[in-house]
């Protein structure tokens, strides 16, 4: 069987070139868009996405499109325990690991609930609580990726994407500001900015806009948001198993084989073998993998779609940023 599986390796590599080309060509197109005027490059692939759909219709290009938003997505997802070690977050002590641990816990749990009173699905709760407590589209992306198939799962995920990607950025501008009218110090400021952004880029970008102390506080904070990325996504596992949303009669995994190779890399990276050199390599890698996976997603969403959503996800995520923001204000002033 294996055999036969590599030799069909060729063929499979043609048909899906086209649409993992595509997909790469709008990454690159994203990043640099994003390097020359400053806004989320999740959001730049996404919009150019979208631009390019026709392509994920009948066609040369559908195979490899439906392989990078699914399978190369998962890979960048693994890719991000490279961005971890224990070490960083044994070296900020115990008052921001509890602030971490009780922030994202509450902000999920209260979306699940919120998501269920407004009439959603509770784990449109999870992916949106989980995508604003975590790492913004990351998380998403990862969630969505550990969730059972679903008619609405990819316009949720992209609606998740887009919103989560338009408030970090508001937040990269307002919460410095917030800080000094609180008056934080630096290392107050660096954790509530890791604590509360919800993309790695705009808490590097608000941190060290203040100090190079505050940043590099609020870059380790964010870590170990996203080092709660596995739990959360065995919690998000079970919440589906639970509730029977699984296509074939098959259960999911209760650990998807990208939430090991999370966990592993960060285990890895944890004990200082790995150089530098590589480290920076994987999280590279990791980023592309995820630019291009939303660009694929992107391309399989008409945007008439995600204009039908509504007002009620757009308060829900609003919400969950303002609950996330005053919880870590509130648990600072505790520990202080």
């Amino acid at each position: 069987m294996t055999s036969l599986s590599i030799a069909a390796w060729p063929a499979r590599s043609r048909t899906l070139f086209p649409g993992v080309l595509a997909c790469a060509v709008v990454a690159a197109a994203s990043t640099f868009l994003s390097q020359h005027y400053g806004a989320p490059v999740m959001l730049f692939a996404l919009i150019l996405g979208m631009a390019m759909n026709f392509l994920s219709a009948e066609g040369a290009c559908k195979p490899g499109i439906e392989f990078t938003a699914r399978q190369v997505l998962r890979w960048g997802v693994a890719l991000l325990g490279l961005r971890i070690t224990a070490a960083q977050v044994v070296a900020l002590g115990w008052h921001p690991v509890v602030l971490v641990l009780i922030s994202v816990v509450v902000t999920i749990g209260v979306s699940m609930l919120v998501a269920k009173l407004m009439g959603f699905n509770t784990l449109f709760g999870l992916l949106s609580g989980g995508a604003t407590a975590i790492c913004g589209a990351s998380a998403a992306l990862a969630l969505a990726a550990a969730l059972p198939s679903h008619p609405q799962k990819e316009k949720a995920t992209l609606f998740t994407v887009v919103g989560v990607s338009a408030l970090s950025t508001f937040a990269m501008i307002a919460y410095p500001m917030i800080a000094r009218a609180f008056g934080l110090d630096d290392h107050g400021s660096g954790v509530f900015l890791g604590a509360t952004i919800h993309d790695v880029a705009q808490v590097v970008g608000a941190g060290y806009s203040m100090s190079k102390e505050t940043g590099d506080i609020a870059t380790v904070v964010k870590l170990m948001r996203v080092a709660m990325l596995l739990p959360v996504i065995v919690f998000a596992v079970m919440c589906a198993r639970a509730s029977g949303m699984q296509t074939g009669g098959a259960r999911p995994p209760l650990l998807p084989w990208f939430a090991v190779a999370f966990a592993l890399l960060v285990a890895v990276n944890s004990t200082g073998w790995l150089p530098t050199a590589v480290t920076e390599l994987g999280s590279d890698f990791s980023r592309w993998f995820l630019v291009a996976a939303i660009a694929g997603i992107g391309m399989k969403t008409q945007l008439r779609d995600l204009a039908t959503v509504g007002l009620k996800p757009v308060a829900l995520m609003l919400g969950e940023t303002v609950f996330l923001a005053i919880l870590a204000l509130l648990l600072l002033r505790w520990a202080a």
